[in-house]
């Protein structure tokens, strides 16, 4: 095998130092020290790796290797370094280091390709800071506008633009992270499944043929803070009588519409907060999946209507705010086939899947064919400090996308 164990474990780990909760497993929030210290790991590894790198207009690094032709669109290969608050080492650096191992090895093998490629280590997919995950890759097509920079804020009311300048980048150069049209290829991302189907059915490799659409909502409702033991039940505005009929009619509506749908309250907060204080204002998440486009407008619609009925009989007025909105990809017959080819070939055994959690594979298939690899996680363990991946799979995962990178962006003999 190629890609050398050794290194996988070695970057892995450095990258699982950059951590502000030691022994609580890992949070590396964007634009934070922990993120500029692992960048810097990145950058370093990538420049030994004979790539040409630089940060883009959103803060992902990018680590480029000419092709023959550098006019050709390139092949780019990568995933994310944030994580989740106390979350764990392998979700989203899996992909990074793939892509480090695979430029090392095209780097001392002399490996010239047809296409260039590119390598990427994205920020903020998982909106563990500011709310509105898969930001590097929104940003390569197009869709964060300098208002989401100025409204999005952390729990410490620091907006994104601001934790951007804070960091080195202008926000207002924002739209210069956007990728011209033509101008990938392919893209190709590697992920721990974080589900337990790999691993119960001992598979090596999940080779992903539809990644279910995602919505991310935030709901507000005001009604009116009044002294709780002194305003009669029939002359209350209570925010949190609503949001518990909304959440209710969530779940009831994710179940009616089945063919796998799920739908989430993540996060609730109530205001004042207070004991004896009927709730003057609730904001709650709302995040929906499913294959099909239709189930998910069909949920949001119940929503809101049940927000429009209820916000009427109760004195209550809302709003709903879209944070998300991707729709379900279907990854290409021809890259499915070529990693099923690569399996073959490698001796690893595979099986087609869903995915059910979003990626930024997803929001790159709005400009280019996009794929998306999985290897297995222990447990199905994942956003937890008990996430793992036996490096042993992780090396045949890299394996697997480092022989599909020769295949598609062509070797000059």
């Amino acid at each position: 095998m190629d890609a050398r164990l050794d290194r996988i474990r070695k970057d892995i780990e450095e990258l699982a130092k950059y951590n502000a909760s030691p022994g609580q497993g890992l949070t590396r929030l964007s634009f934070s020290e922990e993120d500029r210290k692992a960048r810097e790991y990145i950058k370093n590894e990538m420049t030994r790796a004979g790539l040409e790198v630089y940060e883009d207009a959103a803060s992902t690094v990018v680590g480029r290797k000419a092709g023959r032709d550098n006019s050709l669109p390139c092949v780019m290969v990568g995933s994310h370094f944030d994580s989740v608050k106390n979350g764990g080492n392998f979700d989203g650096p899996a992909g990074v280091v793939t892509g480090l191992e695979i430029a090392r090895l095209l780097h001392e093998k002399k490996i010239e390709t047809e296409f260039p490629i590119e390598f990427v280590a994205l920020v903020e997919e998982e909106g563990g800071r500011f709310g509105a995950g898969l930001f590097g890759s929104r940003a390569m097509v197009g869709r964060v506008s300098r208002q989401e920079l100025d409204t999005n804020r952390d729990e410490n009311g620091i907006s994104t633009g601001r934790a951007m300048e804070a960091f080195g980048f202008d926000p207002a150069n924002i739209g210069k992270a956007k990728r011209p049209e033509g101008s990938i290829k392919a893209f190709i991302e590697l992920h721990i499944e974080q589900g337990p189907v790999l691993e119960a059915e001992d598979k090596d490799i999940g080779i992903v043929n539809t990644i279910v659409g995602i919505r991310h909502y935030e709901v507000e409702i005001t009604g009116r803070p009044d002294h709780a033991g002194t305003t009669p039940m029939s002359m209350r505005a209570d925010a949190l009588v609503l949001s518990s009929q909304v959440i209710l009619a969530v779940n009831r509506l994710a179940k009616e519409a089945g063919e796998g749908t799920v739908a989430t309250i993540g996060s609730l907060r109530v205001s004042p907060g207070a004991t004896n204080i009927v709730p003057g204002r609730v904001v709650f998440t709302i995040d929906i999946r499913s294959r099909k486009e239709n189930n998910i407008e069909a949920i949001i619609q119940g929503v809101k209507a049940c927000l429009e009925e209820g916000g009427k009989a109760q004195g209550l007025s809302y709003q709903v705010n879209t944070k998300i909105a991707v729709s379900p990809v279907h990854v290409p017959a021809y890259m499915v086939d070529i990693l099923k080819e690569k399996c073959r070939e490698s001796g690893f055994s595979y099986r087609e899947m869903i995915s059910g959690a979003g990626h930024d594979a997803m929001v790159m298939a709005e400009i280019t064919d996009s794929s998306l690899v999985f290897v297995p996680s222990r447990g199905g363990r994942s956003h937890c400090p008990e996430e793992w991946t036996d490096y042993e799979q992780l090396q045949k995962g890299v394996q697997l996308i480092y022989n599909t990178i020769l295949d598609i962006a062509g070797v000059v003999e």
